[in-house]
């Protein structure tokens, strides 16, 4: 078997003894059995992913705290669902539960003596501690209420609207008040399943869980809001206004016809009186006269008058 099973697989053989060891001394019916045993599964499947994704070829130091911690929460959870059948140790189940906290300060530490701090391992540790306060939440909801159900329900619907609301599933910045708050809710829980407390006292401390856990999670929601990306900017569509084609029209213009070319004139004679022995007098006529005139010029009489254009 690859190495990178071998954590969660021994994980899920150590939950099945712990399942056979409660069988054996306080009874554990088939109810309990099936929660118990699917639950390992379903965390062997899960671990096994997420060492395959991180690229670890095994557990960390504190992955096997974490991991330990994994395998009491199953017990509780089978024993809670036990409950509901028939009667169960409740000495038992908050004992289990008070080492699961307990282990809970310890993963961290040793993560952070050893070196081997990661991301796998700070989500492997919120998954479980968000489990145990999910099945310590329904083993005190029928006695206090079913409003204790948004305890341990709280997460997981942060988680489920994180699928619609995208801004909801940024990375938050550490904070050690998150984790007080998170420890705060299996501590007050075990208390309230311990029935140690008045009635009266037992809801003011789970009141008191669920107050706490509304201000983390609504301070983490704020910081979300406002660090949400910006809604892109839709541009206003630009008018292109149509281009107009004006179809040239090539209008043939005539040729003028030349001018004519001015003929000159052949000299009249004029019969002039007689000057004694002089010659007759010859005399150019007063304007140039086109080649065409003359005709229209013995139509009128011999004498034209015309504008004079440079």
């Amino acid at each position: 078997m690859p190495t990178v099973r071998s954590g969660p697989v021994i994980g899920l053989s150590a939950q099945l003894v712990v399942l056979a060891a409660l069988a054996a001394t306080v009874g554990l019916g088939a109810a309990g059995w099936l929660a118990g045993a699917g639950y390992a599964a379903l965390t062997c499947l899960a671990l096994s992913r997420g060492l395959h994704l991180a690229g670890a070829s095994r557990l960390g130091p504190a992955d096997r705290v974490t991991l330990t911690r994994a395998v009491l929460v199953g017990a509780v959870t089978a024993l809670v669902v036990d409950s509901f059948g028939r009667p169960t140790p409740v000495g038992l189940l908050v004992a289990l539960s008070a080492v699961a906290l307990l282990l809970d300060a310890v993963d961290g530490r040793v993560a952070r003596r050893t070196g081997t701090v990661s991301a796998l391992g700070a989500r492997f540790d919120m998954e479980v501690d968000a489990f145990l306060i999910l099945v310590l939440s329904v083993h005190v909801a029928p006695a206090a209420g079913s409003w204790v159900l948004a305890i341990g329900a709280m997460r997981y619907v942060f988680v489920a609207a994180s699928a619609v609301l995208p801004w909801l599933s940024g990375s938050l910045p550490p904070r050690y008040w998150r984790k007080v708050v998170a420890a705060a809710q299996g501590v007050l829980l075990a208390v309230a399943a311990a029935r140690v407390l008045p009635e009266p006292w037992t809801t003011v401390v789970l009141v008191a869980a669920l107050a706490l856990l509304i201000e983390s999670f609504g301070r983490d929601v704020a910081w979300l809001w406002r660090r949400r990306p910006a809604a892109p900017t839709v541009a206003a569509p630009t008018v292109v206004a149509p281009t107009v084609t004006v179809p040239t029209v090539a209008v043939p213009i005539a040729a003028a016809p030349p001018l004519a070319t001015p003929v000159p004139a052949a000299p009249v004679a004029l019969p002039l009186l007689p000057l004694g022995r002089h010659a007759p007098l010859v005399v150019p006529p007063l304007l140039p006269v086109p080649g065409p005139v003359p005709a229209l010029a013995a139509r009128s009489g011999g004498t034209v008058h015309s504008d004079w254009r440079s």
